[in-house]
């Protein structure tokens, strides 16, 4: 028996598709029956990736973004790969500093890659200007969770 499950999904670079994105993923990943605090925390890590690609990878022309899944059952972990063709990025280990930003003036924050760093369990960008960007991600679910007994209480 197949120890994984995958899924592939492609989509414009339009903003509004960045909440289609989060759905999708938590929908997937529901089959490890994660916590809510487990869902949401991934789904902040794909908004981030989503709408790094949108702004800074396509800025804001349409194209497509890619999001891959691997679940594995034994493991209890998703890794996603959120892939663009865009700009690319320059200076990755820059680009992921906390409060660093291409676009102050759209008062971006320069926080995405932190956040998916401190939600998720493993992140790596992998970029090349002018070729585009892909964001790897793992979370292992149900890590720290404490199971309830009777003779817990």
């Amino acid at each position: 028996m197949k120890n994984t499950n995958e899924m592939e999904i492609r989509f414009d670079s339009v903003s509004v598709n960045e909440g289609f994105a989060r759905v999708a993923v938590a929908a997937f990943l529901t089959q490890l029956n994660p916590t809510v605090e487990e869902v949401s925390d991934v789904k902040t890590a794909v908004s981030e990736a989503v709408t790094n690609a949108i702004i800074h990878g396509y800025e804001n022309q349409v194209h497509t973004v890619r999001i891959k899944c691997i679940i594995n059952m034994e493991e209890k972990s998703m890794e996603l790969a959120v892939s663009d063709d865009g700009a690319g990025i320059a200076d990755v280990a820059k680009a992921m500093e906390p409060m660093f930003t291409t676009k102050p003036e759209l008062e971006r924050s320069g926080m995405g890659f932190a956040f998916m760093e401190a939600f998720m369990d493993e992140l790596s960008v992998e970029s090349e200007e002018g070729k585009g960007t892909t964001v790897k991600m793992k979370k292992l679910i149900g890590k720290g969770r404490k199971l309830w007994t009777t003779q817990s209480l």
